[in-house]
């Protein structure tokens, strides 16, 4: 699944190459399935994407926005896969979404678990579910350490949270998903199932400032090794903890590094570096 860094960098890519080309012909999939989400029929989808030229595309969370000039939006969301950028208009054998350009050249989605295919007016994409009353990213102005600590002492007030629970539910902190949550705590010296009542402040700044540094750090490379780019390309942050790293040594203090299963996901660590 794409994650914040991923999808940056494929917004940075679609606006270097896609920005002004005009729609010829656009589809939505050829292979049925039941975890893609639509909210147009496939010829509503086609009659209104066809003549409208892409917009310069952002990011907020897990959710890619591409303008479809005039007075759309085409809004990607929550999805892993392949968003493949070609230089001819064939068509993939199996795609969810597929548009044709005026010079030729082409863009193909095919989802892998799940994800969203949405085409909307503009302005009414902000009512969708997820999207509306979306809480600030980690590359956002407003996640600040003050509001980031004021996050903190809220979700402690409600009840009982852990560091994973604040870094992958319920997308308190939109964008991050399991993947690049693992990171984090490694690199954070956090246990996933360290709870937030028992950090100390330095420790809470901490998190803070590993979660800038490690998602800078993730987009300088491209995104995850095991995700690739509009061009087919693997992005170049290794991962630390991943089912790949289990049982091999800790690159800081060379200890198995393990792996539990919490929060409805596996969980990768370092017993020694990232205790409870």
């Amino acid at each position: 699944m794409f994650e914040l860094p991923e999808l940056i960098n494929l917004s940075k890519q679609i606006n270097h190459s896609l920005v002004g080309l005009k729609v010829t012909n656009g589809e939505l999939g050829n292979s049925p399935h039941k975890f893609v989400w639509y909210n147009l029929e496939h010829a509503d989808f086609t009659k209104l994407i066809k003549g409208k030229q892409v917009g310069s595309s952002y990011v907020k969370g897990r959710w890619l926005f591409v303008p479809m000039e005039p007075g759309y939006r085409l809004v990607l969301g929550e999805f892993g896969g392949k968003l493949l950028y070609s230089s001819d208009s064939k068509k993939p054998d199996k795609y969810h979404l597929w548009i044709e350009f005026d010079n030729q050249s082409s863009l193909s989605l095919v989802i892998q678990m799940w994800g969203a295919i949405e085409l909307y007016k503009s302005g009414l994409e902000q009512e969708r579910q997820y999207i509306k009353n979306m809480r600030p990213d980690p590359l956002h102005q407003d996640f600040t350490e003050s509001y980031f600590l004021n996050l903190i002492d809220q979700l402690i007030a409600e009840g009982k949270r852990s560091v994973k629970g604040l870094l992958t539910q319920e997308q308190l902190l939109p964008g991050l998903g399991n993947s690049i949550a693992q990171e984090i705590m490694f690199n954070a010296c956090l246990h996933p199932k360290k709870e937030l009542k028992e950090l100390h402040r330095s420790e809470r700044v901490h998190l803070y400032e590993t979660i800038l540094a490690t998602m800078k750090k993730a987009i300088a490379l491209g995104g995850r090794q095991d995700e690739v780019d509009l061009y087919h390309q693997p992005g170049r942050y290794k991962r630390l903890m991943s089912s790949r790293t289990v049982g091999k040594p800790c690159s800081v203090c060379g200890a198995p590094i393990q792996k539990i299963q919490y929060l409805g996901g596996a969980c990768v660590y370092c017993p020694i570096c990232q205790k409870l």
